[in-house]
Order: structure tokens, then sequence, then C-alpha cells
């Protein structure tokens, strides 16, 4: 068992999760709330990871971060140096590529709250942060548990964006993933299966309790059955 890779993993996918609920969740809100006409395009950014293959997005971030690219101007200008291949540029590309899994089920959630109730705590003189704290949250705390799960979940399977951003660096940017593919190409298979094993049965924990949690909170909201 590679301890030092799975501590890595355990620490990038809970930074990843936190970030996500603080980022996701306005953006999400805002996706089941507005009508403006842009939404859609908007939604097509946020979705964009789950259809571009990992490795093209992981080259566009190496370059947008590289010396020559936006963003590495900008952490350059700021005294942060270059991020591929820190564990920061793994960070970055974790959460961009995981942004679907936070954002999607929130959205889901909050546009089946009620508006009514919405709009009866508006009348009652909450304001719009008071109404979403003590209404649209509550009633959407299965929205909030699934994009958890799924994000963290989703984070500590990354293989193809970790490794172009971060490449393969020990106590660095070595993930789980990156510590199977090597055991694998070293024709160590006994070390791959300690580490793919426990990841597999997490995953089907993940969504054995994503998909029962996420029946029963669809059961409970106004108006389902």
């Amino acid at each position: 068992m590679d301890v030092e890779a799975v501590l890595l993993t355990l620490r990038l996918a809970l930074l990843v999760t936190a970030i996500l609920l603080l980022l996701g969740t306005p953006i999400a809100y805002w996706l089941a709330t507005t009508r403006r006409p842009w939404r859609g395009l908007v939604e097509a950014v946020v979705a964009l990871p789950l259809v571009l293959p990992p490795t093209v997005l992981g080259f566009y971030l190496l370059l947008a971060m590289g010396p020559a690219g936006p963003v590495g101007a900008l952490t350059r200008s700021l005294g942060l140096g270059l991020l591929p291949f820190t564990f920061g540029g793994l960070l970055v590309s974790s959460t961009l590529y995981s942004l679907p899994f936070a954002v999607q089920p929130l959205v889901v959630a909050f546009a089946a709250v009620d508006r009514s109730l919405v709009e009866t705590a508006w009348s009652l003189g909450h304001s719009s942060i008071s109404t979403f704290l003590r209404v649209v949250a509550p009633l959407s705390l299965g929205g909030f548990i699934t994009a958890v799960v799924l994000t963290f979940a989703h984070t500590l399977g990354e293989f193809g964006v970790v490794l172009m951003v971060g490449g393969n660096i020990p106590g660095v940017t070595r993930t789980i993933s990156i510590a199977i593919y090597d055991r694998v190409q070293s024709l160590d298979y006994a070390g791959a299966t300690s580490l793919a094993l426990p990841l597999l049965i997490l995953s089907f924990i993940v969504l054995a309790v994503t998909y029962t949690f996420g029946r029963r909170s669809l059961a409970g909201w106004p108006g389902r059955g």
C-alpha cells in the first residue's frame, strides 16, 4: 500500500470537495432560478468536463498554467510561481474537472424546492441569503449530500487530468490512480490490486448510497409521491 499516495489523494479530494461546495452552490442556485438567455451557455461550460476527454482538458490546462499561458503569467506576477507539476496545479485542475459533479445535483435539488415557500419567506421580510439558509438549503439536503459524495469519489479516481498537469512526483502529485498505473506498468499486479480494490469497493458504496439516498430525498420534496 502506497500510504503517501493515499494520503495525498485524500487531501486532494477533501480540498476539492470543500472548494466546490463554496463555489458550486451559488452557481447551481443561479442556474436553478435564472431565466437569463445565456443560461444554456453557462450550463454547457459547467458540463464540459463530462464529455471532454480528460487528456484534452489536462492539455489545455497545462498550456494555460504554463509560462506562456494567461494563468501562468498571473501566478508569476503574484509571486506564486507556475502551477504545473505542483499540488496547487492538481487542486485547480481537479476542481475544474469535478465541477459538474458538484453543480448538477445541486441544480436539481434547488429547482425542486417549492417556489411558493421562497416567496413566502420573502414576504415575511427575510433577505435572499436568509431565505436560502432557512428554506432552500434544508430542503436541498439530499442534493448537498449527493454533490459531496460524487465530488469526493470522482476526485479519488481522477487519472488523465492529474497525469497531464501534475505528472508523477512522489509526495507532491502522485495520486492513487497514478500509483496504480505505475504498478501495472511494472507488472506488480498484487501492488496494483492493493490500491485498486479499495477504490472499487468505495465506488460501489458511493453509488449505492447516492442512488438510495437520492430516491428518498426526492420522495420527501413537495409535490413528489
